[in-house]
């Protein structure tokens, strides 16, 4: 296994140059707000709150990581059927206005379900299992699960569903556009999975 903090430092570089570029183009929110209307409200609600557990909420969300997601399902990068057709539909500019838009709304506090689940997912994610090499979420997420801009996608509040199914194909590989996050999750068990992902859905 590559060592996590050599990931850690090739994902950062490769974020960061990125954001630079992406920086070039000025967002228009107004014209962002259209475009969600007419391409992703029916899945994502209104404000980018969705109420569909298997939707992700994408409001508040950091917009760095949501034009990155839009340019890997256009590309087959990020492999989503349903967000290719969709994100095909979108030019660079469209992608900056929807995510700016969308990061300027108001997310939706979420809740945990299970206290027995919630201890071990809290257990994992601040502390993370030295045993197995797998680092605190903290780490990268923050500790309200706030994310942190153009790095890390904020976490808190998210569908647990959704969260459960992303650590699963990060575990897969089936997602294969973070090798980060493939080998963090290549060691979690499914109710370790469940556990974070119960955990997340309460941070705030």
């Amino acid at each position: 296994m590559k060592p996590i903090v050599t990931l850690l430092g090739a994902a950062l570089a490769a974020t960061l140059s990125w954001s630079a570029h992406a920086q070039t183009a000025q967002p228009d929110l107004k014209r962002g707000a259209a475009l969600y209307g007419q391409v992703c409200v029916a899945c994502h609600a209104a404000d980018g709150n969705s109420t569909t557990a298997a939707n992700p909420k994408l409001a508040q969300q950091h917009p760095e990581y949501l034009i990155k997601q839009l340019q890997e399902f256009k590309s087959g990068k990020r492999a989503n059927a349903v967000m290719l057709g969709f994100a095909s539909q979108l030019s660079d500019q469209d992608m900056r206005d929807i995510a700016y838009w969308l990061a300027s709304q108001k997310a939706t506090t979420g809740f945990a379900t299970n206290p027995e689940l919630v201890r071990l997912g809290e257990r994992i994610y601040r502390g993370g299992l030295m045993d197995r090499r797998i680092p605190a979420c903290a780490g990268c997420h923050g500790p309200s699960g706030s994310g942190i801009p153009a790095e890390y996608p904020r976490l808190s509040g998210q569908h647990a569903e959704y969260t459960a199914a992303q650590l699963k194909g990060f575990r897969s590989n089936e997602r294969a556009n973070n090798k980060l996050m493939h080998e963090v999750a290549r060691y979690l068990t499914d109710e370790e999975i469940k556990a974070l992902a119960d955990y997340v859905a309460g941070l705030r």
